[in-house]
């Protein structure tokens, strides 16, 4: 009975840092070209993307690095 409540404990601790730890994410979408380098249409007329989901990074904001003085 203990192990099984430390396993559920530490199964939702798991679930919770996975909550907030969540990054941003965004689609992007790059043509797709041929060996000449034009770009690949579909039966439709529509150029062919390969798309791609990519996290956010956010900057950290800092100071400027002091410069050692010169003897």
């Amino acid at each position: 009975m203990k192990k099984t409540f430390q396993l559920f404990c530490f199964a939702a601790l798991v679930s919770l840092s996975n909550l907030s730890y969540a990054e941003d994410k965004k689609k992007v979408c790059v043509d797709i070209k041929d060996k000449t380098g034009a770009s690949v249409k579909d039966a439709k007329g529509k150029v062919k993307q390969n798309c791609k989901e990519m996290k956010v990074h956010k900057k950290l904001e800092g100071t400027a690095v002091p410069e050692k003085a010169k003897k």
